[in-house]
């Protein structure tokens, strides 16, 4: 015989009983935030409209739920018109009671519906923002014109153009020449590289002059030639700062690595290339170690970069990257794999992530195998490193560039090694 527990864990979620108590449950739990804010709504308001979305719901009947929701709506808006009469400067957030309101209907018509994963999302969202909303006001008044353009020009690549790219796999071309990719993919590769360029940008913006792990690691997720250039001038003013100088190289390197095997594993599933992961993780192990070895973690950089993100990069990052994807198309069918390796070899003395993600859009497709894939993204990461050490040759001391080209020779050398083991 069952015994309470598992009574209980038996009722289906199908049941209209179990959704109404989740109803209440979710907008009880909406209202606690409110009422440890000391709001006119709170707990007991929250978990009723909640259910009174509900069983709205459940009646199946459409006048119902909008008498509902219009009577949600006018005592929002009277806790509103309340709050604004008695406290103007905390109008903003009366008004945010109000929505919260609606919101908790919402909620208990979804999961009353049958959308209970929907529901509980939109409440767990809604909450986070209740409990963030003097945070969030902050950050915002913070934001400058440049990073408000930048955060509007990201939301139109990722919430706007996305949506309205094909789904499925897109043939372009005549035969003998054809070239296949799925939009989608490739676009989401694009926002996914700028989203990260974002993340690192607040990450330097708040942490870039605490210590020259943050300053390497972090600015060549975004730009391996910014860190550079922020290294050659760090020297130039000082000249015993070079070993601080080299490890950020290398971190830069160790950042840029991890960043084509996250794209290579996360764009690939299920069949993931495995055989990246020994190669990149070397490349990423390898920078640390050296760069542990070389520094004084005592030595603290400072790092500017211009804006978190840029339609113009992203646009450029694209071109370079739809450059490669048919560039390495055509070669492989035109001169075989070697064509594929030229053409990802040169995209990584611009854009490792840009050879990097084209050899995984060329690989999904079947364009192109598991191991030529994986060696066009070694010889995309490797150019990388390459071109650093070219760079650093602009500096004004011929040890740092010397020394930079030292390691990353030990790095490459290090990593074939492993690509040898890994059997290509």
């Amino acid at each position: 015989m069952l015994g309470p527990v598992a009574q209980i864990s038996s009722v289906p979620l199908e049941s209209t009983v179990v959704r109404i108590a989740l109803a209440g449950a979710l907008g009880l739990f909406l209202g606690l935030e409110r009422e440890w804010s000391h709001k006119s709504a709170g707990i007991r308001t929250f978990s009723l409209i909640g259910l009174l979305g509900a069983v709205f719901a459940v009646l199946d009947r459409p006048e119902l739920l909008v008498i509902g929701g219009i009577l949600v709506i006018v005592q929002g808006v009277l806790l509103a018109s309340q709050g604004l009469m008695t406290d103007p400067e905390d109008a903003g957030l009366s008004l945010t009671t109000s929505v919260s309101m609606l919101v908790a209907y919402g909620v208990g018509v979804l999961v009353a519906t049958g959308f209970i994963l929907e529901g509980v999302i939109v409440a767990v969202l809604s909450s986070q923002l209740l409990v963030l909303k003097r945070e969030l006001h902050r950050f915002a008044g913070n934001l400058s014109r440049e990073e408000m353009q930048s955060a509007t020009e990201f939301a139109i690549l990722a919430f706007v153009v996305f949506p309205l790219l094909p789904t499925g796999s897109v043939t372009v071309g005549y035969e003998p020449i054809t070239v296949s990719f799925e939009p989608r993919v490739v676009w989401l590769m694009v926002v996914t590289v700028a989203a990260i360029g974002i993340v690192n940008y607040v990450v330097v913006q708040t942490y870039g002059g605490r210590g020259i792990a943050v300053t390497g690691f972090f600015g060549g997720l975004a730009s391996s030639t910014a860190v550079v250039g922020t290294m050659l001038d760090h020297v130039r003013q000082t000249p015993t700062a070079a070993s601080y100088a080299v490890a950020a190289i290398l971190l830069a390197d160790a950042a840029m690595a991890l960043r084509n095997l996250a794209i290579a594993i996360a764009f690939t599933f299920p069949n993931v290339l495995v055989d990246a992961v020994l190669p990149l993780g070397t490349v990423i192990v390898g920078s640390f170690a050296i760069a542990a070895y070389t520094a004084d973690w005592g030595e603290s950089v400072e790092m500017e970069l211009d804006d978190p993100f840029s339609l113009k990069n992203a646009l450029a990052f694209g071109a370079i990257f739809a450059f490669v994807i048919v560039g390495g198309a055509v070669g492989q069918q035109q001169f075989g794999s070697a064509g594929f390796y030229v053409a990802t070899f040169l995209s990584g003395l611009v854009s490792s992530a840009g050879g990097t993600t084209s050899a995984v859009v060329l690989y999904r497709n079947g364009t192109v195998d598991q191991t030529t894939a994986v060696f066009g993204i070694l010889l995309a990461t490797a150019s990388s490193i390459m071109v650093k050490a070219v760079l650093t040759l602009m500096g004004p001391s011929r040890e740092f560039a010397y020394r930079v080209a030292l390691w990353s020779a030990v790095l490459l050398l290090t990593a074939g090694t492993a690509s040898l083991a890994a059997g290509l």
